[in-house]
């Protein structure tokens, strides 16, 4: 990745909004500022840092099948395997199907009710295009109407349903070495707009944190686990048992920068030399998995560390989650309150007597 002094000159984006569909349902005018809002943030030198000929904007009837086939395929073109890619999505998203091995889609400004499966982008058409994008780091964000809140074309078409765009979709689309989606709101959920505000209510936040609103290491770049754990706090707090952004990844290595942080700005930090890094957190994951041979989620140390266990995959033996959880909390991630202090603080109230532990804490 090259970062060059004010701007994020690797990095490409996508940004479509639809409000006022030609046959479907409108939604509110705010989706078009988030759209707006969006792109003047990615290219601002003062925020993000992209540079303007990188980003492509479509809104409302900009934003016909034919557009985004044509700017995805874009992105595939000109994107190299070094680069980062951000896709954002605010508008209209639903399922096709029924049953539990349903795809979804989305809604594109120029869907047709006559010709619906024809006229959508399908889960499985922008997977495709996805896997074209050669780009290392790319990150989708998709702020659709879910649940009530989605199409319902009942009486129309037996190959739609109301359940927005599933959360097996959304895994599917994230399958690839280096892809992200973060989604606005689970399957179930609405995807909140508040009366009299700008945006809605994810991309509010999210554009929070690319302004430089979020927690981040210091070092002059936004990650993708900052972008996450800032947005889905925020919401979840907004919103209080009502919406839930979600994170889907399956191969991720990497908290990777996806933006410039303020422009590029360098705060201090206490992070310690690598060397001295990787030293103690390899002798904390081999007291971790002696003390707690299940995994994070024995004797729910995790959780009262100030973590959340449902930011961990825990499908392997106990040794295995407690290394992938570790490299999980070193990136930045595993819950907004748990740092390598508080694990350590609640495992002392453990194991008060435990001498090596309290030397990491040095």
């Amino acid at each position: 990745m090259n970062i060059e002094e004010d701007n994020f000159s690797e990095g490409h984006a996508l940004i479509i909004s639809v409000a006022n569909y030609s046959q479907v349902n409108p939604l509110p005018d705010t989706i078009l500022n988030d759209g707006r809002d969006m792109y003047l943030t990615l290219t601002s030198p003062s925020h993000c840092g992209y540079k303007t000929s990188n980003v492509s904007i479509l809104l409302d009837d900009e934003a016909t099948l034919a557009a985004i086939r044509s700017e995805l395929k874009g992105l595939a073109d000109r994107a190299k395997s070094s680069d980062t890619v951000v896709i954002f999505f605010s508008g209209h998203g639903t399922r096709l199907g029924e049953d539990v091995e349903a795809s979804s889609a989305l809604i594109p400004f120029d869907c047709s009710l006559d010709n619906i499966l024809e006229s959508v982008m399908s889960e499985e058409e922008f997977s495709l295009a996805l896997k074209n994008i050669q780009a290392s780091r790319i990150v989708v964000f998709i702020d659709a109407c879910h649940s009530g809140a989605s199409i319902s074309f009942k009486n129309l078409s037996s190959c739609f349903s109301n359940q927005g765009y599933s959360e097996k979709s959304l895994s599917r689309l994230a399958e690839g070495n280096g892809r992200v989606l973060i989604a606005s709101s689970r399957a179930s959920e609405y995807s909140l707009v508040f009366n009299g505000a700008r945006n809605s209510l994810f991309t509010e936040h999210l554009l929070n944190v690319l302004r430089g609103g979020g927690h981040t290491h210091g070092d002059g770049v936004i990650r993708v686990f900052d972008v996450f754990n800032h947005v889905s706090e925020q919401v979840r707090l907004a919103a209080p048992g009502k919406q839930h952004p979600i994170f889907k990844a399956s191969d991720l290595e990497d908290n990777f920068p996806i933006a410039l942080d303020c422009g590029g700005v360098k705060r201090l930090t206490d992070i310690v030399m690598p060397n001295e890094q990787q030293d103690i957190w390899r002798d904390l994951g081999e007291i971790l998995c002696d003390l707690y041979p299940v995994g994070p989620q024995d004797e729910d140390i995790w959780l009262r560390s100030g973590g959340d266990t449902s930011r961990l995959r825990l499908s392997g033996t106990g040794r295995a989650n407690w290394l992938a959880a570790l490299r999980l909390l070193r990136q930045g991630g595993g819950g907004k309150n748990i740092t390598k202090v508080s694990l350590i603080d609640e495992v002392l109230n453990d194991f008060p007597h435990h001498q090596q532990l309290k030397n990491l804490k040095v």
